[in-house]
């Protein structure tokens, strides 16, 4: 690969896994620049990087622009793409707010790589939750058909940010400790719309049509555009869990033409970017605690439904950061410079 200037657009907790993967992947970066809302100095794994307060004038040079999408950095790809762009960056936005316009491709590579093509400047990246479920789901489709998807997302607080992770701690904590004889508890910084220590609850992001989140939407909708199908019957509900990194589903499907769960897990195990961990007779099936730091989807617990033809189930699970968010824009970046 030819080597690429590249900028890395906040310095949250994506942004950050951002620095870590293109090290870990060992990307041919020539100039790194790392930029938020004001400079200061951040350490990653050890490495000290020196971040630039962000400006129009930024990108003067920059190849790609990896723009994070994080908690505090919302907004940034929406007031400087343009600018980016005018300076012959190519931006990968890991917001929402590209997603659904018809002129952005919304690319995961091991679903539709192809798409990378059609940008005009600007390729996003899909919603975590949505990642994980169309990288299991694609291989699926192309053998056999979908005719209907139907989702629980278990989601991980860092899924909400740092705020998020930090209520978890402290809720935690509190109740654990020997002082604390109620469960109910008040983080003093409180991030969720519920306690989210020892609980769990349907609720991420805002509700809007139908009573779903917003949350619930984008993983009919970005599911739709990415594998070209919105004939797909695909209905969910998210759940945030007291889990630190790592977003667990439970994916029921039907598909088109029949499939024995048998050659589903054959298929999913030589597919690119899953790993199949299948032995529920040994207590061996994905788990968040054990994904956290990987770049797969992992996947398990397939077995038909005895009672609907076609019918399948799967558990799904990746760590979010990651797969979900910073390792699906560098993929994407990986694909650009081929």
């Amino acid at each position: 690969m030819k080597k690429a200037n590249v900028a890395v657009v906040g310095v949250g907790a994506v942004g950050e896994e951002m620095l870590r993967v293109l090290k870990q992947r060992r990307f041919p970066v020539g100039e790194l620049r790392v930029f938020a809302r004001s400079n200061r100095e951040i350490t990653v794994d050890g490495e000290k990087y020196n971040v630039l307060s962000l400006d129009a004038n930024s990108f003067k040079g920059i190849d790609i622009a990896l723009f994070a999408g994080t908690e505090g950095e919302k907004g940034a790809a929406v007031t400087y793409a343009p600018d980016a762009i005018k300076a012959g960056a190519v931006v990968i936005d890991n917001g929402a707010d590209f997603r659904m316009r018809t002129d952005v491709p919304l690319v995961v590579p091991e679903v539709n790589a192809k798409d990378i093509k059609k940008h005009k400047g600007i390729i996003a990246n899909p919603n975590c939750s949505t990642i994980q479920m169309v990288v299991a789901l694609a291989p699926i489709q192309k053998k056999a058909g979908l005719k209907r998807v139907i989702v629980t997302t278990l989601q991980a607080s860092s899924g909400a940010g740092r705020g998020a992770v930090e209520q978890l701690k402290e809720e935690t904590d509190k109740i654990s400790s020997a002082q604390c004889q109620n469960i109910h508890v008040q983080a003093e910084k409180k991030s969720m719309p519920q306690q989210l220590g020892f609980n769990v609850f349907p609720h991420i992001g805002s509700f809007v049509e139908d009573d779903y989140t917003n949350e619930e939407w984008k993983l009919v909708k970005e599911t739709h555009k990415i594998m070209h199908d919105d004939k797909i019957k695909i209905s969910a509900t998210t759940v945030r869990v007291p889990v630190r990194t790592g977003h667990s589903e439970s994916i029921y499907i039907e598909t088109a033409r029949p499939i024995a769960p048998e050659k589903v897990k054959a298929l999913l195990a030589k597919a690119p970017g899953i790993i199949l961990i299948d032995d529920p007779k040994n207590s061996l099936y994905p788990m968040p605690k054990d994904v956290e730091g990987k770049d797969e989807v992992f996947v398990g617990r397939i077995r038909k439904d005895p009672f609907v033809k076609n019918g399948l189930w799967l558990w799904v699970v990746a760590d979010n950061l990651r797969k979900g968010a910073a390792t699906n824009a560098v993929q994407i970046a990986e694909e650009l410079i081929k």
